[in-house]
């Protein structure tokens, strides 16, 4: 009779499927033995036909486990208390995590041996092996889902005409060595686990919340909703030059789209969590975990200086043309404001980065600029009526148009135009008829 197992040692009485996940532990741990033929407790009783039993083995071990486990794999037959036993020497893997296909990187498909048991791997502990195997960064690693579908980043492929099959996956780094999808994929993929909150603030704190969201799917959709659900929110004010009528939004595109593609391009995804998006009256802020790259400080990035954190996406993100170059983002959000006095700001703490964006026409409604009057932020003196206060519009400007009396008044489009035509009715305006370029000046 054989001693117990151990931390080293499995008995089966006979073979069964189960024995992938001892198999499993082992590799993912210090290696051990199974033998088949010998009872839990010791007694050997040894196989009929080794043979056969060392064929299914071997089959169901090669098709059952992701990665490769087979190199490290020893299979073959000795004699123990004249019986004849399958011993199955497993050595410690380089791919781990080792895992059951079917079950994915998943606590129910990965084991590791502790004491005389094989016991699941919770996911921070799958992460951790990853790291700690691979040492290699978080998009370069295996993901832990390989059931992946890339139906939108395929389509914005296609788009550029750029092609998207197995081997261009290897060569983006979306399939690893091991020809398992890497966390890149992961990214890209429908499947992305990470997503992306954007809240709009009454005010200048986050005491009352005018509206919210969170966008998920491929990192690729996730840059391309943010974005328009950010132009949808990012108002365009009037202002008047004289007789020349100047549109400004309150934050310049360019500094919109570039803090979006640094806050994606440049964040730290083994970080769980979501990228965050704030608006307030007066900014709108851009986080991302992660913080700068170690080595990097925040007067290098002024200099020109960039280490993507994220290489392969920032290539990939070149690629589609989403990007120009290294470096060049943070040069464009200040060109962006360079005619403001107030500039964005970029700030960095410990895991996380910040860029903020100043609101462009909340800075000119705190100036003072006596040749330009900003319409948008009229408010109405209360000794004067509504109708007075068009009339007292049209004599210093000559003319009006209905936006201006909509900002005027503070009101909506019919209340506008109802106030117009009853001027014209009354005779005290009339209406200069040019389409959409219609306007109203004194009889």
């Amino acid at each position: 009779m054989l001693s117990f197992e151990n931390q080293e040692v499995e008995f089966k009485q006979e073979y069964v499927a189960d024995i992938r996940k001892e198999v499993i532990a082992f590799a993912n741990a210090s290696g051990g033995t199974i033998l088949i033929g010998v009872r839990k407790d010791g007694t050997v009783i040894g196989v009929n036909d080794p043979d056969s039993v060392m064929l299914q083995v071997a089959g169901s071990l090669k098709d059952a486990i992701a990665p490769d486990i087979m190199p490290f794999v020893n299979i073959k037959t000795v004699e123990i208390e004249e019986k004849t036993v399958i011993e199955i020497n497993v050595a410690t893997g380089t791919n781990r995590p080792y895992y059951i296909r079917e079950k994915g990187l998943k606590p129910s498909g990965v084991y590791v041996r502790k004491g005389s048991s094989s016991q699941p791997m919770t996911d921070d502990g799958i992460r951790e092996m990853i790291i700690q195997n691979g040492i290699r960064s978080y998009e370069s690693c295996r993901s832990m889902n390989q059931a992946l579908t890339f139906e939108v980043f395929s389509a914005e492929m296609s788009k550029r005409n750029i092609p998207l099959g197995s081997s261009q996956m290897m060569t983006l780094k979306m399939i690893g060595e091991d020809n398992l999808y890497t966390n890149l994929a992961l990214l890209l993929s429908d499947q992305c686990e990470v997503t992306t909150k954007v809240a709009i603030f009454q005010g200048t704190d986050k005491a009352i919340f005018r509206d919210r969201k969170e966008f998920s799917g491929s990192i690729i959709k996730q840059l391309d909703d943010v974005f328009q659900f950010i132009d949808l929110n990012n108002k365009t004010k009037a202002s008047f030059s004289g007789l020349e009528r100047i549109d400004k939004r309150d934050y310049p595109e360019e500094a919109v789209r570039e803090s979006l593609l640094n806050s994606i391009v440049h964040r730290d995804y083994s970080f769980s969590g979501s990228n965050l998006i704030n608006i307030y009256d007066d900014r709108m802020e851009f986080v991302s975990l992660g913080g700068l790259v170690s080595g990097l400080e925040l007067d290098s990035i002024f200099l020109g200086v960039s280490q993507p954190r994220n290489p392969n996406l920032a290539a990939i993100f070149y690629l589609m043309m989403l990007i120009e170059s290294y470096g060049t983002g943070i040069g464009k959000i200040q060109r962006a404001y360079k005619d403001f006095s107030k500039q964005p700001v970029f700030e960095t703490a410990k895991g996380v980065f910040r860029v903020t964006l100043p609101n462009r026409n909340e800075m000119l409604n705190h100036t003072n600029l006596p040749k330009k009057r900003i319409v948008a932020v009229y408010r109405q003196p209360s000794s004067l009526t509504e109708k007075q206060l068009i009339l007292e519009y049209v004599n210093k400007n000559k003319k009006i148009t209905r936006k201006e009396a909509e900002a005027i008044l503070n009101s909506g489009t019919t209340k506008a135009f109802k106030l117009l035509k009853e001027l014209c009715t009354s005779g005290e305006l009339q209406a200069i008829r040019s389409g959409k370029n219609t306007y109203y000046t004194s009889v």
